[in-house]
């Protein structure tokens, strides 16, 4: 019973200690770890968090049944684990750190951003149909093409790789692009506020490439690769199927038609709803699976 008693009177001195700050301080902390498990829960670092936790999980049970050799190990391992993580972690948290860069103080409220005006809304309705209508019979003959949409994040270094067009978009001039053995065809075309800026630009390689499906071509795998380099969306046709996929926050969704790829285009860059467009998205990947 004393036991029983000295531990509640403990915890009575510890809660009475408790400040405003300090709970302000944990509020933040976990806030700050919401958001990095949310960041990192549907990415490969998912798995190396699991490791890494699971590590600690062990050093701490064998501190406490007396393992020495093997808290001796792991001990050594931790004492360089910052430096580890941030290597390890490093395109998560470079991820992180771009979207606390583009999208932080409009969510604090510290500034005003208003939308995009109507004649932006606009010209991406145009660029849509293009893109869609383009994909469709680009499907239809199995030419390859690669798509990209800028967003936030400036894409300038792989535009400066490729060809200078400053081009409405249309179906006509994507054919040209893309078509087979043209000069523009072997690259990427990147769009940037709804106008074609450059073609047959270079993409970044996949951070982990040997863990990306063997089947999948050097198209896929470059769109995979600018999806985890930057927050833009990249449109793959591929030239053995004709299937229309999408790589986003590095994944790539597949089985697209010129509808579907409408309306989730749509949705990213027109109503500005990316909750609804990631939902969208699910709902999708879900029925394909079906």
């Amino acid at each position: 019973m004393e036991a029983i008693y000295s531990v509640v009177e403990e915890t009575i001195s510890v809660l009475r200690s408790i400040t405003i700050m300090d709970v302000i301080d944990i509020i933040l902390l976990s806030l700050i770890i919401f958001e990095g498990w949310k960041l990192v829960r549907e990415t490969k670092a998912n798995q190396l968090l699991k490791a890494v936790v699971t590590l600690l999980v062990v050093y701490i049970i064998s501190g406490l049944i007396g393992l020495k050799a093997i808290e001796f190990l792991l001990k050594s391992v931790f004492s360089i684990g910052i430096l580890a993580l941030i290597i390890l972690f490093q395109p998560e948290i470079r991820r992180a750190l771009e979207k606390v860069g583009r999208t932080g103080l409009k969510k604090l409220g510290l500034v005003q951003i208003g939308s995009e005006p109507d004649s932006m809304n606009a010209r991406w309705e145009t660029a849509i149909d293009a893109i869609c209508d383009s994909c469709d019979e680009l499907s239809a003959t199995t030419t390859g093409a690669l798509i990209v949409i800028e967003r936030q994040i400036r894409l300038g270094e792989h535009i400066d790789n490729g060809t200078r067009l400053d081009a409405l978009p249309s179906k006509e001039l994507f054919g040209n692009i893309f078509y087979p053995k043209t000069p523009l065809h072997d690259g990427a075309a990147i769009l940037r506020d709804g106008i074609i800026i450059a073609a047959a630009c270079f993409l970044p390689a996949p951070q982990k490439e040997e863990l990306i499906n063997k089947k999948l071509g050097s198209r896929h795998r470059a769109a995979i690769g600018m999806s985890e380099n930057s927050d833009a969306i990249v449109i793959v046709v591929s030239e053995e199927t004709g299937t229309i996929s999408i790589a986003e926050n590095g994944e790539l969704t597949r089985g697209y038609t010129r509808d579907s790829l409408r309306k989730y285009l749509r949705s990213k860059l027109i109503a500005e709803k990316p909750a609804y467009a990631e939902k969208e998205r699910k709902r999708f990947v879900r029925g394909k699976k079906q």
